[in-house]
């Protein structure tokens, strides 16, 4: 059956003709890991898309998923997909008042969701939701009538393909490049959501070239764990199916190091607070051990020796790659087995990586490339590959991808892969563009060579009241270094100085005071002490040495709790959210300028 090859409607129909001996996905049940081949995967598809067919969607309709990365949101998404409806992610720890929002304006008909945290935030908010028709549970069972279960899914659906047998391939075969294919709903840093309108044109597009730019091929093995609700997520998801390579699902955050060991993936999708708290681990463990410590700077030495002669492409010295076999053997090959030890390269995106982490790891034979986009470019704009890779650029344009910088400094971009629209949102549509190029609201610079630095967000940088530029972002990304940084917010716009909220990161302050013999009662106990004061102030005074005057941090304070996505201070994928920061913490930042 012929379908437009600009869609991903063609990937989807040739799953069945893949390898039958090839696992298309992974994901642990109880103590065990699950595999299904992409028939398997394909038929569960198909039912799905009958089973919606049957409960009444029809072509444009608009159906929400809310829940944690798994396989059957996979599943949901390609079985809208199919149908001709329109998907519109929802992230599963979202706020009821973000959640009621983007119901409402995408007129989401049906809601597939978890019958844990996700249900039970829309129960709060099921009254003021009238669009929303059904609640469809990605659990096998369901206790509430008005709900339907995944095992009353899959029966609707295999009943609807009895007297319907190609109800799915039909309309899947003429999906149209131009269709709608889902709405985004930006997790916004400041005020509501946005939804980016990307259409099926937009996702072949990205996948189609971002993916075989970076260098995944069928044979890869990916471990997903970021939210599909995020584009980044979302693109390793479409990659998956376009690509073709196997995909394991981590069964949580919070399990993804026990995870990557089990399926030692080959290629792995991230963002770079994931790096930093692992680089954070591996340092907060050695930090107390004098020896221990005198080794792993020298193995990390010379891996960062021979790192310099990989990216200029000679031909390493047999004395220098005999201390590196040794240094592996010692250290470095500790930290690649702690990521499966199978790692060709990682992918980081969603914000800006250090160039100190990325060369942490690359030092120890771990390839971080790092790319740039955002929701409305369908993620990847830009990106380093495996051949041609420099810390501290964001790699070069890929495919139709045209750049170019503003007078004042801010990325516009050209390309098919840039959205369609703001969902109901003309004025925000017709702010984002000039003469056809997006804004990015990135300020960044396109070096000799072709690659692409970004230094800031446009609507982040802080003016002095001395008429200096600072951008927050590298300052906060340099205090992060520090292992017992969790988050650090900076300010000083239209101040006479730079000052900086600190939020420790609990677990390790608490590790190194137990191993120091520091005796406290409580967090609050110690977070108050001479002792994580003074180590604070030493991570800041290291920040400072690294920058100019006008830039480095006067004054600082030390908070008492860590940031989170739950209480509306991080988006979901773990960046600042500063206006709602800003008010929270106005108290504790105007008394550094008293």
């Amino acid at each position: 059956m012929k379908t437009n090859s600009l869609t991903l409607g063609q990937s989807i129909l040739t799953m069945t003709s893949r390898d039958p001996q090839q696992a298309a996905v992974k994901f642990k049940s109880g103590n065990k890991w699950i595999e299904k081949s992409w028939k398997e995967y394909y038929q569960d598809i198909e039912t799905l898309g009958a089973a919606l067919l049957s409960l009444g969607i029809k072509a444009g309709d608009r159906v929400a998923i809310m829940a944690n990365t798994r396989y059957e949101w996979s599943v949901s998404d390609y079985a809208i997909f199919g149908i001709k409806a329109i998907t519109v992610p929802i992230y599963q720890n979202n706020i009821a008042e973000d959640v009621e929002y983007i119901l409402n304006n995408s007129k989401a008909r049906f809601l597939i969701c978890e019958s844990r945290g996700p249900l039970k935030t829309f129960e709060s908010i099921r009254a003021k939701c009238p669009h929303v028709e059904k609640i469809l549970l990605m659990d096998s069972s369901s206790t509430e009538s008005q709900n339907i279960s995944w095992t009353q899914l899959m029966k609707f659906g295999q009943d609807y393909l009895a007297k319907h047998p190609t109800c799915y391939k039909d309309l899947c075969s003429t999906l149209k490049p131009d269709e709608m294919a889902t709405i985004l709903y930006t997790s916004g840093t400041t005020g509501l959501p946005k939804g980016v309108v990307l259409t099926h044109l937009q996702a072949f597009n990205e996948v189609s070239e971002a993916f075989p730019f970076a260098g995944a091929v069928p044979g890869d093995t990916s471990l997903t764990f970021l939210p599909y609700a995020h584009i980044l997520g979302r693109i390793e998801h479409w990659g998956h199916l376009y690509i073709g390579f196997t995909m394991a699902y981590a069964e949580s955050l919070e399990k993804v190091r026990n995870n990557l060991a089990d399926i030692r993936p080959t290629i792995l999708v991230s963002v770079p607070r994931i790096f930093e708290k692992i680089h954070s681990a591996i340092l907060a463990q050695i930090q107390t051990q004098p020896l221990k410590l005198k080794l792993f700077n020298w193995a990390v030495e010379v891996g960062r020796e021979v790192g310099e002669y990989k990216l200029s492409g000679e031909i390493l010295p047999l004395s220098l790659l005999a201390k590196y076999e040794l240094a592996k053997k010692l250290v470095l090959g500790k930290i690649t087995e702690a990521f499966g030890g199978r790692l060709r390269f990682a992918i980081s995106g969603g914000a800006p990586i250090s160039k100190e982490i990325a060369m942490f790891f690359h030092s120890a034979g771990i390839l971080i490339l790092e790319g740039y986009g955002l929701t409305e470019t369908t993620a990847a704009i830009t990106v380093n590959t495996p051949f041609n890779y420099r810390f501290g650029s964001v790699g070069r344009p890929i495919g139709d991808v045209e750049l170019k910088v503003a007078a004042d400094g801010e990325i516009l971009v050209k390309s098919a892969k840039v959205m369609k629209e703001y969902y109901q949102n003309p004025e925000a549509t017709k702010e984002a563009f000039t003469d056809g190029w997006f804004h990015t609201g990135d300020i960044g610079e396109i070096t000799k060579s072709g690659d692409l630095r970004i230094t800031d967000r446009k609507k982040d940088l802080i003016k002095t009241a001395g008429g200096k530029y600072v951008a927050p972002q590298r300052l906060e990304t340099l205090l992060v270094l520090s292992p017992y940084i969790s988050h650090a917010l900076i300010h000083g716009d239209q101040k006479k100085y730079i000052v900086a909220l600190i939020f420790p990161d609990q677990a390790a302050v608490k590790m190194l005071a137990q191993e120091k013999g520091i005796k406290f009662n409580d967090w609050n106990d110690l977070v108050t002490s001479p002792f994580v004061e003074e180590l604070i102030r030493n991570a800041v005074a290291e920040t400072n040495a690294q920058l100019a005057s006008y830039e480095s941090i006067k004054k600082h304070i030390i908070m008492h709790n860590e940031l989170s996505v739950e209480n509306g201070e991080l988006t979901p994928s773990l960046k600042l959210k500063r206006k709602k920061l800003d008010q929270k913490f106005t108290a504790e930042i105007e008394k550094m300028y008293a």
